[in-house]
């Protein structure tokens, strides 16, 4: 049986929350890229030259708890992300990973319902094949534990996309 799932960017009411006030409860103040090339939570792309955007620091898996009523405890990080700084188009959430926002080094951190952590699994593929990404993901939501997994950036530590099962 294959395991289904669905990348997650971050939900519009989060985001226009976050804009306001961040997880952290700081305000940002939004600048303009000027080279491009940051990771952009909200639409699951890299900005472009020229585009409005901010560093907001956000909870991904205490969101996700409020949602649930799961009790991360000590398993709940907040971290910057970058996102548009007004309302973007963004994708909606669907199945499989999105490539744009790939690196060669990234960790899928898996989380039980609870939302404690249950393993980690370090990828290293590079960009130019990040479709293979997939199968290492139907590995992790093998076990049925699992409830959901965090795709985080080695270098940085940095909260990419969020994988749920559908």
């Amino acid at each position: 049986m294959t395991t289904t799932y669905e990348a997650r960017a971050i939900d519009r009411a989060v985001l226009k929350q976050l804009r306001e006030q961040d997880d952290a409860g700081r305000t940002r103040t939004p600048f303009t890229d000027p080279e491009g090339g940051a990771p952009l939570r909200c639409c699951l792309r890299h900005s472009e030259a020229g585009e409005r955007i901010a560093l907001v620091s956000y909870a991904p898996l205490r969101r996700w708890a409020l949602e649930t009523g799961a009790e991360p405890g000590p398993y709940d990080e907040c971290g910057p992300v970058f996102v548009h700084a007004e309302e973007c188009g963004g994708p909606a959430s669907g199945p499989g990973y999105p490539v744009e926002l790939h690196g060669a080094r990234r960790v899928l951190r898996a989380y039980n319902a609870q939302g404690h952590i249950l393993g980690g699994r370090l990828i290293e593929i590079p960009r130019e094949r990040a479709t293979e990404v997939d199968h290492a993901l139907h590995e992790v939501f093998a076990d049925p534990a699992v409830a959901l997994v965090h795709v985080r950036a080695v270098e940085f530590g940095c909260f990419m996309v969020e994988i749920r099962r559908q």
